[in-house]
């Protein structure tokens, strides 16, 4: 048996154990949001949580909305594929509440 690790999963552990990605993929799971809330509810600074989404968002995981208002509104919210995480996030917080 080979107990080599998938890539696929080393590439998605990496992605979501960056420092940051699972709270703010946790406080997206409550709908879009916008730049100043995630980083007030995170407690992340601007240029970190400015770095995540950026990554988020060439994974496909978060989809970035600009609003043509005045002053510009931008609005952050999960993907399908971000959504798609929803369970496991929901598991985290289980695991965490029971043994932690």
């Amino acid at each position: 048996m080979d107990k080599s690790i998938c890539p696929r999963f080393d590439k998605a552990m990496g992605l979501l154990s960056q420092r940051w990605t699972g709270l703010i993929l946790y406080q997206l799971l409550s709908g879009p949001q916008r730049f100043c809330t995630i980083e007030s509810s995170v407690g992340v600074s601007g240029r970190v949580l400015s770095e995540r989404l950026k990554d988020l968002e060439n994974e496909g995981i978060v989809k970035r909305e600009v609003f043509p208002e005045t002053p510009v509104r931008i609005e952050y919210s999960l993907t399908d594929k971000g959504i798609a995480l929803q369970p496991i996030m929901k598991e985290i917080e289980k695991w965490s509440q029971n043994w932690l």
